[in-house]
């Protein structure tokens, strides 16, 4: 007796492509698209003429574009969030160092933002273009996850270090959060233009992702810290290119959650 819980089926009608991975290829086609060429100017019929197939198989898997926008940012973007700025609690604590922890802090945050950027080339530019402008299609969507709570005890992190002197009196500490953001995006999705300035220097074709952090974590630390301050930095070596991860410093222990795995894409 045939499988009464089954649904009908057509002669000849292909059967429903119920299949996981070919749902991510398809996130993962539009995700880089969205970067490459913007959010406005893909259409779903680009991401499918991509991925070879029809209009029709996007559709089952993303019944809008709406839809599909709402994908790419739960399922792509938010991940990386969550994982950049877990070092730091929701929650205030109280620190025998503010401006030691302040530098690990800084530290870690950037080697985990290289490191996704690394593993997910499509996020510097999609960042940029479609988050930081004005008009960008992601920017409510994006601001809606972003850790509000998280910021703020960085932020709170940033004046302890500098009400101890140990940061410079002209630094904002709710906007050093976004130099992060600028000092290791920016530089990661201008490549090919910095790249061409020095064109004839070898040594600025070698410059890579662990490079970059290293450059962001010293302008950070160094431009941030008073000469006064204790010269505690962080790893030497913030994101290895290889992907591993790297010990958290000693400073962070009892006051960051521990490190949490790396977002699955």
């Amino acid at each position: 007796m045939p499988n009464s819980s089954a649904p009908a089926r057509r002669p000849g009608r292909p059967p429903r492509p119920d299949n996981a991975a070919v749902r991510d290829q398809l996130l993962d086609i539009a995700t880089d698209l969205f970067a490459a060429q913007g959010v406005a100017a893909t259409r779903i019929a680009h991401i499918a003429e991509r991925a070879g197939v029809t209009s029709a198989m996007l559709h089952y898997y993303f019944k809008s574009r709406d839809q599909l926008l709402d994908a790419v940012v739960q399922e792509r973007v938010v991940p990386v969030i969550s994982f950049v700025w877990s070092p730091v609690p929701q929650t205030a604590r109280r620190v025998d160092s503010p401006a030691d922890t302040a530098r690990a802090v800084i530290a870690e945050i950037v080697a985990r933002l290289v490191r996704c950027a690394a593993d997910r080339p499509w996020l510097p530019a999609l960042w940029l273009h479609e988050v930081v402008n004005e008009g960008g299609q992601l920017r409510e969507r994006v601001l809606r996850h972003l850790p509000a709570q998280r910021l703020q005890v960085f932020a709170g992190l940033i004046a302890d270090s500098q009400r101890a002197g140990a940061i410079t009196a002209g630094v904002e500490p709710r906007l050093v959060f976004l130099s992060i953001l600028g000092l290791t995006l920016l530089p990661l999705a201008t490549s090919n233009l910095w790249r061409r300035i020095w064109e004839n220097d070898p040594a600025t074709q070698t410059i890579g992702h662990q490079a970059i952090a290293a450059h962001a974590t010293a302008m950070l630390t160094g431009g941030l810290f008073s000469p006064a301050a204790p010269l505690t930095a962080g790893p030497a070596h913030p994101a290895a290119d290889d992907g591993d991860d790297e010990a958290m410093p000693a400073a962070m222990a009892d006051t960051l959650l521990p490190p949490s795995p790396a977002p699955g894409r």
